[in-house]
Order: C-alpha cells, then sequence, then structure tokens
C-alpha cells in the first residue's frame, strides 16, 4: 500500500503561505473525488490521505465537514461562472461543464435543490441551531442563484426554456437522473436526460480555462 508522506515531512522550510495554498487547493481536490466516490459522510481522514496532508492540516483550513463541503460547492460555482465567462461561451458549453460537475458531485447536486432540501433541513432542529440551518440554506441558495444567473446569461430568445423557473427546474430535473455506479452511467443518464428535454449539451468536461 502507498505511504503518503506527513504534513510535516511534505512542508519545505519557510514556505508556510504557499505550502498553506497548496494544501487548502489539494484538500478541496481531494474531497472532490473522495465526495464522488463514497458520498458526504465518507471520512475526513480520507481526504487527508488522499490530499497528502496530516488531519490536523485538514482542520486548520476547514474546522468542520460543514466548511469542507461549502469549499467543494463554492469551487464548483466558480467554475461554472468562468466557464460563462469565457470568450465565446455558449449555453451549450456551459451546460457541459454544469453536467460534468452534476456527475462529479452528490453535494452539487443537492445544492441545486437548495429550495427543497433547505424545508428538509429547517426541520431538523435537535443537533444544530434554527440560525446554523438558515444559515446554510441562505448559503445553498445564493450559490444556486449563482448558477442560474450564469446559465440564463446564455440562453437566446425563445429559448425552450426561457420562462422563469423552467431553466433551473430542468436543471433539477436533470440532476434527479445523476445516479449510477460510475461517472459514465452517471453521464450517459444526465445526457439522456437533457435529449428527452430537447437541450443541446456540449462536452461533459471541467472548464479547462
Amino acid at each position: 500500500m502507498t505511504q503518503h508522506p506527513t504534513a510535516e515531512e511534505r512542508r519545505p522550510a519557510n514556505d508556510g503561505p504557499k505550502a498553506a495554498a497548496r494544501n487548502r487547493a489539494a484538500l478541496i481536490a481531494a474531497a472532490r473525488e473522495v465526495y464522488a466516490e463514497h458520498g458526504l459522510d465518507a471520512p475526513l481522514s480520507g481526504i487527508a490521505r488522499r490530499a497528502g496532508v496530516g488531519q490536523g492540516v485538514l482542520y486548520r483550513h476547514f474546522p468542520d465537514r460543514a466548511a469542507l463541503a461549502d469549499a467543494v460547492l463554492e469551487e464548483n460555482v466558480r467554475e461554472v461562472e468562468q466557464a460563462a465567462a469565457a470568450a465565446g461561451a455558449s449555453l451549450a458549453g456551459v451546460l457541459g461543464v454544469l453536467t460534468w460537475h452534476l456527475t462529479e458531485s452528490a453535494a452539487f447536486i443537492g445544492l441545486l435543490h437548495a429550495d427543497r432540501t433547505g424545508s428538509r433541513t429547517e426541520g431538523r432542529t435537535e443537533n444544530r441551531t434554527e440560525d446554523r440551518a438558515d444559515g446554510v440554506h441562505a448559503h445553498a441558495s445564493a450559490l444556486s442563484e449563482r448558477v442560474a444567473r450564469s446559465l440564463r446569461g446564455h440562453l437566446t430568445d425563445g429559448h425552450r426554456l426561457g420562462g422563469a423557473d423552467d431553466l433551473m427546474l430542468a436543471v433539477a430535473m436533470v440532476s434527479g437522473a445523476v445516479t449510477g455506479p460510475t461517472r459514465a452511467e452517471r453521464e450517459r443518464r444526465a445526457l439522456a436526460a437533457w435529449r428527452l428535454l430537447g437541450v443541446e449539451v456540449g462536452a461533459v468536461r471541467p472548464f479547462a480555462g
């Protein structure tokens, strides 16, 4: 079995700020992969190992599971926004990036159902305060709206998803179809759902800059 070096072994001397930025990026990338493979309940220790850092490093950047999930979601949304803002961007291309994230991230799918998941979260008050639940819901709703704004900016006049709520309803419908044991199967189902909706989707891939 491959043994990852400890955080102390990996960290160059006097390279604190640069190492911190690298470690944070590695943790987000590792969390995205681990969540896709094992779901949001995957042990944080496994994410730290995948990133090649100690668990203490993880907690310095992300004090709890929610903070790490928020960082992964923020990175996903930022990539969709970057794809939408790129020169020559089209709705089909941005949907391809969005669909890639759907196939990679159960958390991202939950984000796009923010309105519905928020009501359920607010009902579970045994282990969290109402203020915390409201804050999580507000954050998810804000991120979801950023995704919607990125997509709406590329809708052409008369597009079949041009109605007030049609675009994000279609995204939610497609995200509901993103199931399966492998990424290839999840992508196949997502593209089949888009076809049934009569919507063109570009290459399913991460935003490459």
